[in-house]
């Protein structure tokens, strides 16, 4: 009956992934940041937010994930997660909507816990828009990073300034993608500021909502209607900007012939009927019809069990041997003939390979340069890198985990821009900048006990000085035990 069942549902399985299984695979984040909770909070951005998911679900997008008032630690963990979904994505897309501002001509994105007393906690307390782009950076085909976040920011003008000539700017700041086939959707260009709006969504989310889920619509012509749309609603006074560039091929986010996933009720149906017939053929089927998802997972999980459990054939040195002829029943012999009898010891169970394989590298480079590292950096996360992390910690005032490397931590030292632990110099040296140089002390002072100099102390003395005459016609004197001539 397995034999039957079997081809028949991999015929039923595999014909469904012949429609939107095999397109290309379109993942998307969207963030609403609202209840900010040290300044007035923003109408906008959470509505926004949930129109923008909306759209990508009806345009059949394969992953929407979907996240409101995040706070640093949920957004940085957020975007790692989301990480790994862009692994094997031709597309993919991430939606803010919230406070953003640019720092000294950085970007960054505001969680909702965000205090910024001073221009230096952007580093810590918000998220740089170099952290998004990283997130999107494995898609295969376009990666689209949309901010609504050029709204007039009430940080900026409370914040204190620890260095004069750092730039807080009004709005963000214009950026150029690294990467190829990158574009960053601006609500307002450069060094300007967007509405909110008066209505349920801002200007530009309104238009957005209008073009970008257009099925055939090509992406740089639906920005380009997405710009006239927010200027003649704002009478001008908002001009949205794309940064970046597409090749020759026109892209399209969203195809004309998308249809919507298939419903949870025929996954689970399908996932039923290939747990009943139980085969590993079964399971394979079934993933090939539904790639991605919680019973994708389980399904896999299936799979693997069937892989370990299945019997293993026996090496070629203890396979069965057919029986000797008969023969005369040998002599007895004076002791039992022992039978050696080959076992085969259970194959071993490799460890997954880690998704970031060069992360305990990566943090320890960071480290270094950031000044908290001394020595190589290598591969093996190990006493020296737990040492620099503690370092790291004692003068960031963060509290990683020194057992082990983590995203968290390599985000938080990539955020910094300079020296974080102080330079350490031996004993008759200072730190002066990125070297140690030699203390030279004046007359009259020494080298002291903290490393600093230190008026000479005075020598008592412990009898009256006595002259005496040396060679040469010396004038001498002995002073406290000691001879000093002139």
């Amino acid at each position: 009956m397995r034999r039957l069942v079997a081809p028949l549902l991999t015929v039923l399985l595999v014909g469904c992934a012949s429609g939107p299984a095999m397109a290309d695979k379109r993942v998307a984040f969207v963030v609403g940041n609202s209840n900010y909770q040290t300044v007035v909070a923003l109408a906008n951005p959470a509505n926004d937010a949930d129109a923008i998911a909306n759209l990508f679900r009806k345009a059949a997008f394969d992953v929407v994930e979907s996240r409101r008032d995040l706070k640093n630690t949920d957004m940085r963990r957020a975007l790692r997660d989301f990480t790994e979904k862009t692994r094997d994505a031709d597309i993919a897309v991430i939606y803010y909507a919230g406070h953003g501002m640019e720092v000294d001509g950085t970007n960054y994105l505001i969680p909702v816990d965000a205090v910024l007393e001073r221009d230096t906690d952007a580093y810590d307390e918000a998220i740089a828009l170099d952290r998004i782009l990283q997130a999107i950076e494995p898609a295969k085909q376009l990666r689209l990073v949309i901010l609504d976040a050029c709204r007039d920011n009430p940080f900026v003008k409370s914040m204190k300034r620890t260095v004069a000539s750092r730039s807080l700017g009004r709005g963000l700041a214009g950026v150029e993608p690294s990467r190829p086939n990158t574009l960053i959707a601006f609500a307002a260009k450069g060094g300007s500021t967007a509405q909110d709006g008066d209505t349920k969504n801002s200007p530009f989310t309104t238009s957005l909502l209008k073009y970008l889920g257009t099925p055939g619509l090509e992406l740089g012509k639906a920005f380009r209607l997405v710009r006239d749309d927010v200027m003649n609603a704002t009478s001008n006074k908002q001009e949205p900007f794309v940064y970046g560039s597409l090749g020759g091929n026109d892209v399209v986010l969203v195809p004309v012939a998308a249809s919507p996933p298939a419903a949870n009720s025929d996954i689970r149906a399908d996932y039923e009927l290939a747990e009943r017939v139980g085969t590993r053929e079964a399971w394979e089927s079934f993933i090939a019809a539904h790639p991605s998802g919680f019973y994708a997972d389980l399904a896999r999980s299936q799979r693997n069990k069937l892989e370990q459990g299945r019997p293993q054939a026996p090496p070629p040195d203890v396979v069965a041997k057919p029986a000797p002829p008969a023969v005369e029943p040998a002599k007895p012999v004076d002791k039992p003939v022992e039978v050696a009898v080959a076992s085969r010891a259970p194959a071993e169970v490799k460890p997954e390979p880690s998704p970031w394989p060069d992360l305990p590298r990566l943090l320890q480079a960071e480290l270094k340069r950031v000044g908290c590292k001394a020595g190589d950096v290598g591969s093996e996360w190990d006493a020296s890198a737990r040492r620099a992390l503690a370092a790291f910690n004692d003068n960031a005032g963060t509290k990683f985990d020194v057992k082990l490397a983590s995203l968290d931590a390599l985000d938080s030292v990539r955020a910094k821009a300079g020296r974080v632990c102080p330079l350490e110099c031996d004993r008759g040296f200072r730190a002066s900048g990125e070297a140690c140089v030699k203390i030279v002390c004046d007359d009259g002072y020494v080298l002291g006990a903290k490393n600093t100099c230190e008026k000479r102390p005075e020598r008592k003395a412990t009898s009256a000085p006595r002259r005496a005459t040396g060679g040469g016609g010396r004038h001498c004197f002995v002073y406290g035990g000691n001879s000093f001539c002139e």
